[in-house]
C-alpha cells in the first residue's frame, strides 16, 4: 500500500458516513437534540433541560447543537448533530495521524494509522456517526493525550496547554473519566526518564493544574451544578456493583471477545501478524507500539473489571489501540498490507452497502420512519390539547424528538405532571391511573401508547 492508495481509502471511508446523516433516530439519539431545543427556547446555556428535568449532564455537546440548529432550522437539529458526531470521528482518525507522524515522520504511516481507526467496525459501521456524545468525548480525551505524548517526545511543552484545554472540554462533554483515562497516560508516560523530565517541567505543572481546577470551578462556582458532581461519582460507583458471580464471570469472559470483534478487521489481523512476525527489539517502532498499548490497556482495565459497563464508555481508547495495531501491521512487512489492504477494502464495500441499501430499507420496514409517522399522527390527534410525555425509551425518546423539532419548536414536550386534568400523554404502558387509552402503536419490538384525559378525551371519542 503506498500513501496514494491509502488516502483513497481513507477519502472513501470518510465520505461512508455521509448517508448516515439523513438516517432517521436510533437508539436514544433523540437525547441531544431535545435537550438542545429547550436549552435554546429557555436561553439555558448551563444546565440542560429534558423534557423540563434536569439530567444533570455537561452540555458542552449542546453547545455546539444550539448554534447550528438555529442556523439550519431546528427541523434539522437530528442531522446537525449527526453532523458534529461524524466531523469528531473524522478528527480522531486526523489526530491518530498526527500522533503517528509525530513519532516517527512516515506519512504513509500517519494516514495508515487514520485509516486503521476509521475502519474499525465498531466506529465505521456504528458509533462512528450514531448521534451520541461518546465520539466527542473521545476526541477530545484522545486530543489531550496526543499532545501530552507529543510534548514529551518533541519536548514541546506548549503542547500542555492543547491537552489541558481538550482535557477541559472533554470534561464538559462528559464526565470525569476523562481524566481517568488521561491520567492512566500521564502514568506510562513518567515511566520514560526524558518524558518525566518533560513531564515534571513547569509548563507541565502549571497547564496540569489549571486542567484540574476546571472541573472544580464548574462543579463548586456556577450556579445551578448543585450535586452534579456527586451524580457523576455515584454513577462511576453504581457501574462496580455485580448482578450475580455468573453474569460477573459471563462479563469478563465476553467483554474481551467482544473488543476485539468490534476492532476488526484490524485488530485479529495485528494479533495474527505479531504471532506470525514478532517485533524485533530493535525496531523503532516497538517503544512506541508499547506505550500505545500500555495507555489503552489501563485504559481499558476499569471498564473490563467492572461489572457493569459497556464497549461504549471506550471510545477514548480506540485511537490508541488504533495507532498501535497500525505500528503493529505496518512493521510485519508488503505482504501483511496486501492482506490488510483486502480486508479494508471489504470493510468499506460492507459500509457502503449497509450504507446505502441495508439500514435504509431496515429503518423504512421496522424501526425508524415509523416514528417520525407517529409523531405526525399524535400531533394530529392532539391538536391544541396539551400534550405532555411520560416515556423515556427509546421509541418515546425519538417521537418526542420528532415533536420537538418539526411542530412545537416554541413549546417543547414536558414531562408529565403530578397533578393535570385535561389532555394527552405519551406512555409506555395503557395505564388507567394515567389516562384512557387513544391510541397504540407498534414500533419495532416495543409499543408506545397515546392516552387522553378529561375534557380533550372526550371531545375526540
Amino acid at each position: 500500500m503506498n500513501v496514494t492508495q491509502i488516502r483513497w481509502m481513507v477519502l472513501v471511508a470518510a465520505l461512508s458516513f455521509v448517508p448516515a446523516i439523513t438516517f432517521y433516530y436510533v437508539g436514544e439519539e433523540a437525547i441531544f437534540p431535545i435537550i438542545s431545543l429547550e436549552m435554546w427556547q429557555q436561553q439555558e446555556w448551563i444546565r440542560q433541560r429534558l423534557f423540563g428535568l434536569n439530567p444533570q449532564h455537561n452540555p458542552f455537546f449542546n453547545w455546539l447543537i444550539m448554534p447550528l440548529a438555529a442556523l439550519a432550522g431546528w427541523q434539522y437539529v437530528l442531522e446537525v448533530t449527526r453532523t458534529l458526531t461524524i466531523l469528531a470521528t473524522l478528527a480522531t482518525g486526523g489526530v491518530a495521524g498526527w500522533l503517528v507522524w509525530c513519532l516517527v515522520r512516515d506519512r504513509a504511516l500517519a494516514w495508515f494509522a487514520a485509516l486503521v481507526y476509521l475502519t474499525l467496525a465498531d466506529v465505521l459501521l456504528y458509533r462512528g456517526w450514531l448521534a451520541y456524545v461518546d465520539p466527542l468525548f473521545g476526541f477530545f480525551v484522545f486530543a489531550a493525550i496526543a499532545a501530552s505524548w507529543v510534548a514529551c517526545e518533541e519536548d514541546r511543552p506548549l503542547l500542555f496547554a492543547v491537552a489541558a484545554a481538550s482535557l477541559t472540554c472533554a470534561f464538559l462533554s462528559k464526565a470525569l473519566t476523562a481524566y481517568v483515562f488521561y491520567g492512566s497516560a500521564i502514568f506510562v508516560l513518567l515511566l520514560s526518564a526524558p518524558y518525566r523530565r518533560v513531564l515534571l517541567g513547569m509548563p507541565s505543572l502549571v497547564c496540569h493544574a489549571a486542567a484540574l481546577a476546571a472541573p472544580l470551578l464548574w462543579l463548586g462556582i456556577l450556579p445551578g451544578n448543585s450535586g452534579q458532581g456527586g451524580r457523576m461519582f455515584f454513577e462511576m460507583l453504581d457501574k462496580l456493583m455485580p448482578a450475580g458471580v455468573g453474569e460477573y464471570l459471563r462479563k469478563l469472559i465476553g467483554f474481551p471477545l467482544e473488543t476485539v470483534l468490534r476492532l476488526s478487521p484490524a485488530a485479529p489481523l495485528a494479533v495474527y501478524f505479531l504471532w506470525r512476525h514478532r517485533m524485533a527489539p530493535e525496531n523503532p517502532l516497538r517503544r512506541h507500539v508499547l506505550i500505545a498499548a500500555a495507555i489503552a490497556g489501563l485504559g481499558y482495565l476499569p471498564y473490563w473489571l467492572a461489572p457493569a459497563s459497556a464497549i461504549r464508555y471506550l471510545m477514548p481508547v480506540y485511537p490508541l489501540v488504533a495507532v498501535a495495531l497500525a505500528l503493529v501491521i505496518w512493521a510485519a512487512g508488503t505482504a501483511a498490507l496486501r492482506t490488510t489492504q483486502r480486508w479494508f477494502t471489504g470493510m468499506l464495500v460492507v459500509k457502503l452497502a449497509a450504507a446505502l441499501l441495508l439500514f435504509p430499507y431496515y429503518q423504512s420496514h421496522y424501526r425508524g420512519e415509523n416514528y417520525l409517522q407517529v409523531a405526525a399522527e399524535i400531533m394530529k390527534i392532539a391538536g391544541s390539547d396539551p400534550l405532555y410525555t411520560a416515556s423515556d425509551t427509546a421509541s418515546g425518546l425519538s417521537v418526542a424528538g420528532y415533536i420537538d423539532a418539526r411542530w412545537r419548536p416554541a413549546d417543547p414536550l414536558q414531562w408529565l405532571p403530578a397533578e393535570w386534568h385535561s389532555g394527552f400523554v405519551i406512555a409506555e404502558t395503557a395505564d388507567p391511573a394515567m389516562g384512557d387509552e387513544r391510541a397504540r402503536y407498534k414500533l419495532g419490538g416495543d409499543e408506545l401508547f397515546l392516552l387522553c384525559r378529561g375534557a380533550a378525551c372526550t371531545a375526540r371519542r
